[in-house]
């Protein structure tokens, strides 16, 4: 097949150090080039990629400090995809909302995977293309009240070979959170558990501009850098560290989180998740073998010394089995071969 990967400019591919959706966009599209497809990939000019690759710039735009205008780059970059639609057989968005108002221009179909969320602003948009064929990356994160013609859920998969089995945890025993430092991520309350357990909790992620003032006033006053250390946005080398080095990964969100694409990379490592109930926990983590799915803190609390005796090696074979590169795009190509037909 012939196949355009659109992904958000915000980001190279892959991303430096944070960036899901741009790692998700790395793995299949060097994948689907494996598999001997004509992969086009639009992205930010210092993207790595083994298919061609199409840019409107030449680095990430959170990257550029001249750039006042992104969602400029993004048009230019859509109207490059769509200008050129007929040198493809199907066109994959990650972009969310701005390429909806295209595909209805070209004869090339269009599949969206949806990797954000709802809001009441863009839902507007969704409900005018809702015939447009959608992907989902959990049946959480649908919303059947939209009326969306979704086809699939294809589960996000990561490169296990880049994440290093770790049959035991380091000593002493350690909890590890990684995310974004914003509320509805809870690092807060992944404070609180560490405080509760008594355990000391290494803690990495990025600050977003949003966010600044929720870390600087709720979070960093809590960090002592004894107990609670804060490392930083780390590299994927020393996040594979730190999460295969935990004795068990908190993941106490309060929101209904797509997919968590942490999860699997601490269970890919060997170390058990303790995530809160909501969105997409349920569907990702095997309550009492790769983890625990919980309704409260407390109850996260309560069931850590039972994490820290479950089997590393199940958690690891979990990933394996159900969220690997190779699974995914094999359900994306499914995917493909259901709007083609």
């Amino acid at each position: 097949m012939r196949i355009a990967q659109i992904s958000p400019l915000w980001e190279r591919v892959p991303p430096f150090r944070y960036g899901g959706t741009e790692l998700i966009v790395q793995l299949l599209t060097d994948e689907l080039v494996r598999r001997g497809h004509d992969v086009t990939l639009f992205a930010s000019g210092d993207s790595i990629t083994k298919a061609k690759l199409c840019s409107v710039h030449n680095q990430a735009l959170r990257l550029d400090s001249n750039i006042k205008e992104p969602t400029l780059y993004e048009q230019m970059m859509l109207a490059d995809v769509y200008q050129n639609a007929h040198h493809f057989d199907i066109i994959h968005s990650h972009v969310g909302c701005p390429a909806l108002p295209y595909c209805g221009f070209v004869k090339t179909p269009t599949v969206h995977t949806m990797h954000g969320i709802f809001t009441r602003d863009n839902e507007k948009m969704y409900r005018r293309f809702a015939w447009q064929p959608f992907i989902s990356i959990s049946e959480a994160q649908r919303e059947p009240r939209l009326g969306l013609n979704y086809i699939h859920t294809v589960y996000n998969g990561i490169d296990t070979t880049v994440y290093p089995f770790h049959p035991e945890p380091t000593q002493p025993a350690y909890l590890a959170f990684v995310g974004r430092f914003s509320p509805e991520k809870g690092p807060v309350e992944a404070i609180k558990i560490a405080r509760a357990a008594g355990l000391p909790l290494k803690m990495a992620g990025k600050v977003d501009v949003v966010d600044r003032d929720y870390y600087r006033e709720q979070v960093e006053p809590l960090i002592d850098g004894e107990q609670i250390q804060y490392l930083g946005e780390v590299s994927h080398e020393e996040k594979v560290k730190l999460l295969g080095g935990a004795t068990v990964t908190l993941f106490p969100i309060n929101w209904r989180e797509p997919f968590g694409l942490v999860m699997i990379e601490s269970m890919a490592t060997g170390t058990p998740v303790i995530g809160m109930g909501l969105g997409s926990v349920p569907e990702v983590i095997a309550h009492g073998k790769t983890g625990f799915i919980c309704h409260s803190l407390e109850k996260m609390i309560e069931v850590i010394p039972d994490a820290m005796k479950l089997n590393r090696s199940t958690c690891r074979e979990y990933v394996v089995s159900r969220f690997s590169v190779e699974s995914m795009t094999s359900e994306y190509e499914r995917a493909y071969k259901m709007v083609l037909v």
